[in-house]
C-alpha cells in the first residue's frame, strides 16, 4: 500500500489540527501486545480516565445488520450505565464479528477482566474490535497481559494506542486540535484506524476521542453525532460498511477545564468545533491511507436543491469504480463523473451542470469544454497525488463534500489475500 504524503496540520476555521503527540488531562492510556492474531506487534490497548473515575461517554456506532459483539456490548453498556463509562479496551486482529452468543459472551467477560482489574462496575468498561470477521476473541490472551496494560497506563502513550488498532492501516492515525477560551485551553485529541471497509454508516473503521472539558453525556452525544456526519460519513474507499465501525467519545469528568452542561454555554461552540474538526482531519488521514491509495480526492458538489442530495451525488462519484481507476491512472475522464452523478437518484437539470477539476473548469452548462489546452491542464491535475473536483448544479443552496482515493492493483492485492 503506498501513503499518501500529507501536511502535518490543517488550519480549519480557528483551531489547528496537529498530527502529533498530545496529553489530555483527566485520561491515561496504555498498548501492548497479546498474541491475538498479530505476533510480536502491539495489538491490545486501553484508554481509561484519571482513578477510573465514570465520565460522560458518546458514541456512534454501525448501522450494519451484522453489527460485531463488541458493538452490541458497548451499546447495552452505555444503556444501563446512563452513558457514563471509565474505560475502553480495543484490540485488533479480531473483529469478534459474525460470532453469535459466544461472541457477546466473550466480549462481555474481557469487560469484567479489565472492571476486576480497575476495581470497576463491568458496565463502566466499553469494548471494541476490530480485523478478520469469524473467529472469536481469545480471552486468555487479554488476560494474560492486563497487568501489564493496566500498569504501564500513562497520559502521553496515544501514539502506541494509535498503533495497537491498526490491521492492514500503513501508518497510525492521530489528530489533536486546542484552544484558549476564558483562560483555560479546551482540548480534543484522538485516533483512528481504517484503510479498507470504508464507507461508514454510523450511524473495520474505529475512533476515540477524549476531551479535557466536562459536558454533559447528551449533548456530547448530539455533538459527537453531528461531528460524525461531517466527517467518517463524508470518506468512502471501497464502499463497503464495516460489522464493527466505532466512534467513541470521553470526556473529562468534574476536574474538567470547563462545563458545559445546557449546551449555551460559550465554550460550547468552541468544544464542537474542536470536535468536528479533529473527527474530519482522522476521516481524511483514512482516505489518505486507502488500501493500495496512491492519491486522495476531494470532491465537492455545490447548488444541489438540498445538502442530503449534494451528499447523495458526491458520495456516488465518490465511490464509482470507474471513476476511482480513471483518477488511479491518471485519465481526467469527465464523463464517468458526470455519468455517475446523473444515476444518484437525485433530480437535476443537466443543462444547468458544470464540473471542475481543481479550478480548470472541463464541462460547462451540460456540455464539454472544447478549448485546445483542457484536456492536457486535467491530464496534470490528475496526475498529482492530490485532487479536487468540484460539481456545480445551479439547485439551490445545498452543498457536501466527500473525501475519497483511488482504485489501484494495490487494492485487489491487498483483499484477495487479506485472511492468508
Amino acid at each position: 500500500m503506498t501513503h499518501v504524503h500529507v501536511a502535518a496540520e490543517k488550519n480549519t476555521k480557528n483551531a489547528v489540527v496537529v498530527r502529533k503527540p498530545f496529553v489530555i488531562e483527566g485520561f491515561r492510556v496504555n498498548a501492548v501486545s497479546c498474541n491475538m492474531r498479530y505476533s510480536g506487534r502491539l495489538d491490545l490497548a486501553l484508554i481509561a480516565t484519571e482513578r477510573f473515575l465514570k465520565v460522560p461517554v458518546a458514541a456512534v456506532f454501525t448501522q450494519n445488520l451484522f453489527a460485531a459483539a463488541p458493538v452490541e456490548v458497548s451499546r447495552r453498556h452505555l444503556k444501563s450505565s446512563g452513558g457514563m463509562g471509565c474505560a475502553v479496551l480495543i484490540n485488533s486482529g479480531i473483529a469478534n464479528a459474525c460470532t453469535g452468543d459466544r461472541g457477546i459472551k466473550l466480549a462481555e467477560e474481557t469487560c469484567r477482566k479489565v472492571a476486576k482489574a480497575i476495581s470497576v462496575s463491568s458496565e463502566s468498561v466499553l469494548v471494541a474490535s476490530t480485523g478478520v470477521i469469524g473467529p472469536h476473541i481469545k480471552v486468555k490472551a487479554v488476560e494474560g497481559v492486563l497487568p501489564e496494560l493496566v500498569n504501564g497506563l500513562a497520559p502521553d502513550k496515544w501514539d502506541s494506542v494509535a498503533k495497537a488498532i491498526m490491521t492492514t492501516d500503513t501508518v497510525p492515525k492521530s489528530a489533536y486540535a486546542e484552544m484558549m477560551v476564558g483562560g483555560e485551553t479546551v482540548k480534543v485529541g484522538g485516533v483512528a484506524k481504517g484503510s479498507g471497509m470504508i464507507a461508514p454508516n454510523m450511524a473495520t473503521m474505529l475512533a476515540f476521542l477524549c476531551t479535557n472539558v466536562h459536558v454533559n453525556q447528551k449533548i456530547l452525544q448530539e455533538m459527537l453525532a453531528k461531528a460524525v456526519d461531517e466527517s467518517f460519513n463524508r470518506i468512502t474507499v471501497d464502499g463497503d460498511t464495516s460489522t464493527n465501525d466505532t466512534v467513541m467519545m470521553f470526556a473529562a469528568g468534574p476536574d474538567g477545564v470547563a462545563k458545559i452542561l445546557t449546551g449555551r454555554e460559550p465554550e460550547a461552540e468552541v468544544i464542537y468545533e474542536l470536535i468536528c474538526n479533529v473527527c474530519q482531519d482522522l476521516a481524511c488521514q483514512i482516505v489518505e491511507d486507502g488500501e493500495g491509495a496512491t492519491k486522495f480526492v476531494e470532491i465537492t458538489v455545490t447548488g444541489a436543491a438540498s445538502k442530503e442530495d449534494a451528499k447523495r451525488i458526491a458520495k456516488c462519484i465518490a465511490e464509482s469504480p470507474l471513476v476511482k481507476t480513471a483518477f488511479y491512472g491518471g485519465d481526467a475522464n469527465w464523463g464517468r463523473i458526470v455519468a455517475a452523478a446523473g444515476r444518484a437518484g437525485v433530480r437535476f437539470d443537466p443543462k444547468k451542470v458544470s464540473l471542475y477539476f481543481d479550478d480548470l473548469c472541463v464541462f460547462k452548462d451540460g456540455v464539454p469544454v472544447l478549448l485546445p489546452d483542457v484536456e492536457k491542464r486535467a491530464s496534470e491535475v490528475f496526475g498529482k497525488d492530490r485532487i479536487f473536483v468540484k460539481l456545480v448544479l445551479r439547485e439551490g443552496i445545498g452543498e457536501a463534500t466527500v473525501w475519497t482515493c483511488d482504485l489501484s492493483h494495490g487494492y485487489v492485492d491487498i483483499n484477495a489475500s487479506y485472511r492468508t
